[in-house]
């Protein structure tokens, strides 16, 4: 039987709960990370200070972006590279990596899926990288169905050599693999043509969104098979530009709270071109993923 202390007790509860900050339904994580294509300049001039930078603003993790080619990071071996991130405490649990259809200067571009990766891997592994990126493909990569159902093939072998060596092989999407062709969508003919378990995907938010497609569908329909994100914003002009997170149309806390559905283990804030300094963009960024994200 509901008594007047104990319907007061229930009432006053719930209203207490209309009154909670907004950040008890925050996802709960520990890393905030920035894919360091984001700073892409300063990291060719100077790539230790840019680190320091991005530490102090409070990222703590880093997706790396330059691997491939040089064999290098930033033009650091896997050694020397993941001692500048220490000194920073930074992580790098992911990089990004090309497939290498395309070549460099005639000759195949090594450090590539197709092309000495058991090298890449190598050095992924010595470098502390825990996730390994198909970040990209050139208009020359992509083709047909017929190509894409190839590259899912491509993608399941690279996966094994990165789970010999403990590392997680994934996916990362731009727009163009949301275009239909011939009554198929080329990112679900990946999805459906890779080993769930040996290839995850690291979804790009904004490009989805470009893509008119929806982030949190995607996770419903795969759960568990989005462990990486790419944490950006679209600005609310017909461009459609990119802009600082919080500062367009995306909604982020849609998308986050369906976190655990998604898989995710690890996201990184990004922003292929910005309004001046990158500096100031990727702090505008940060603080707003800290003050209203997690």
């Amino acid at each position: 039987m509901t008594t007047r202390r104990s319907f007061l007790k229930t009432t006053s509860a719930a209203s207490a709960a209309l009154f909670i900050s907004p950040s008890f339904f925050k996802f709960s994580h520990s890393y905030i990370g920035l894919q360091l294509y984001t700073v892409r300049d300063a990291m060719q001039t100077d790539p230790a200070g840019t680190l320091a930078k991005v530490a102090q603003i409070g990222f703590n993790s880093v997706e790396g972006a330059t691997y491939t080619g040089s064999q290098k990071f930033y033009g650091m071996d896997a050694k020397a590279f993941a001692d500048v991130l220490k000194q920073n405490n930074l992580i790098i649990p992911s990089a990004h990596y090309r497939l290498g259809v395309d070549k460099t200067n005639g000759e195949d571009t090594k450090g590539t899926m197709l092309h000495e990766w058991d090298k890449a891997v190598d050095d992924a592994a010595a470098a502390g990288i825990k996730h390994m990126v198909c970040a990209w493909l050139s208009p020359a990569e992509r083709g047909n169905i017929d190509n894409y159902k190839l590259l899912a093939e491509r993608c399941n072998k690279a996966a094994e050599t990165c789970k010999k060596a403990g590392i997680q092989f994934c996916y990362h999407n731009h727009d163009f693999e949301f275009a239909e062709q011939d009554g198929q969508i080329p990112y679900n003919v990946l999805l459906k043509n890779t080993d769930k378990d040996l290839v995850k995907m690291e979804l790009d938010l904004y490009w989805v969104a470009k893509a008119k497609h929806d982030a949190v569908e995607l996770f419903n329909e795969h759960p568990g098979r989005f462990p990486l994100w790419h944490v950006k914003d679209m600005d609310n002009t017909p461009k459609q530009a990119f802009t600082e997170v919080g500062n367009g149309t995306i909604d982020f806390k849609k998308i986050f709270a369906a976190a655990k559905k998604a898989g995710l283990k690890y996201f990184f804030v990004e922003q292929d071109v910005c309004p001046g300094s990158p500096f100031d963009s990727i702090t505008k960024s940060y603080n707003y993923v800290k003050k209203n994200l997690i």
